[in-house]
């Protein structure tokens, strides 16, 4: 079995989709609609910065999403592999949940990039700059990152966002709370906390205001029927039902991304091969998770051949 898998925030960086775009037709079309449905240029962005521009939450969430898209419109038009012949289920990080379900018919291109768009301003809207912060754990498995937020809240937020990998959970809440707990890393028996340079405390209960605004948002552009099982973030496990799904997205803003989790039930569900489209994040942290599993990561042109060749 089959999964293909979509890369989150972090993934971004000046130049993505350059390459693609100058090789293919069909990375251009999907570019250009993205474009065309923010009434932005956005490939411009991606393709020459400046890196603050596309850094920003309301460019990088649509930007990472439809880099995304483009590599499978060129796997499909280019090199006629089809997702929903060739993946048995899909799953994407964060934001890439909802690049799993453009993928998988559930949005259209432009829907998403709208949502995306929407999902971005709300969450840098959702709480003022410097009152939130994330912080990375390396070396830390989700028992310990759970006792070192708890010991660092002091009454403010301080959450489990994501929990990656078995050495790689993320926290997010109140500023204080996120110095206090790196500081205490060591305490804990963690090898390191690393403050993240994000503008907003993402997948924690701060996000309310956003997840008010995605609620409205999704009851007026609602997930249509997707074509293969998608695993949830905030769930671990497979989802076949839009309105299921519908309330889940709205849940993802405030609530833990459980990747770990997630591929771990793709495992048992009997997925041995993993392809990430789009970036070079998730591949890595899938090997981590579970070293027998066989994870691919496609971005370039050549990467697609090699795929395409392996399909």
């Amino acid at each position: 079995m089959r999964a293909f898998v979509f890369p989150g925030q972090g993934s971004q960086k000046v130049g993505m989709g350059a390459e693609l775009a100058d090789a293919s037709a069909a990375a251009r079309e999907v570019f250009e609609e993205v474009d065309d449905a923010l009434s932005q240029n956005l490939s411009t962005i991606m393709r020459e910065g400046p890196e603050g521009d596309l850094t920003l939450t309301e460019n990088a969430q649509p930007a990472i999403m439809a880099n995304a898209i483009a590599t499978l419109s060129v796997l499909e038009k280019e090199f006629g592999v089809s997702l929903a012949e060739k993946g048995d289920c899909a799953a994407g990080h964060s934001l890439g949940e909802y690049t799993a379900l453009c993928a998988a018919g559930a949005f259209s291109l432009g829907e998403t990039a709208r949502l995306l768009k929407l999902r971005g301003q709300a969450m840098q809207a959702a709480v003022p700059v410097g009152v939130g912060a994330m912080c990375a754990l390396l070396g830390a498995d989700l028992a310990k990152a759970q006792e070192l937020a708890a010991a660092a809240a002091e009454g403010e937020v301080c959450e489990v966002a994501n929990d990656n990998d078995p050495t790689q959970v993320v926290l997010s809440g109140h500023a204080g709370a996120i110095e206090r707990a790196v500081a205490m890393v060591k305490d804990f028996g963690i090898k390191r906390g690393i403050p993240l340079p994000v503008s907003a405390p993402f997948h924690c209960s701060l996000m309310q205001p956003a997840a008010e605004a995605m609620a409205e948002a999704l009851s007026e552009t609602p997930p249509q029927g997707f074509g293969l099982p998608l695993y949830a973030n905030v769930t671990a496990s497979a989802v076949t039902d839009p309105g299921e799904e519908q309330r889940l997205l709205v849940e993802q803003v405030t609530g833990r991304v459980r990747w770990r989790e997630s591929v771990l039930a793709m495992r048992e569900a009997g997925v041995e091969h993993f392809v990430e489209l789009g970036g070079k994040v998730l591949g890595p942290m899938i090997g981590r998770i579970d070293g027998e599993a066989q994870a691919v990561s496609v971005i370039s042109m050549e990467d697609l051949e090699a795929l395409a060749k392996e399909l």
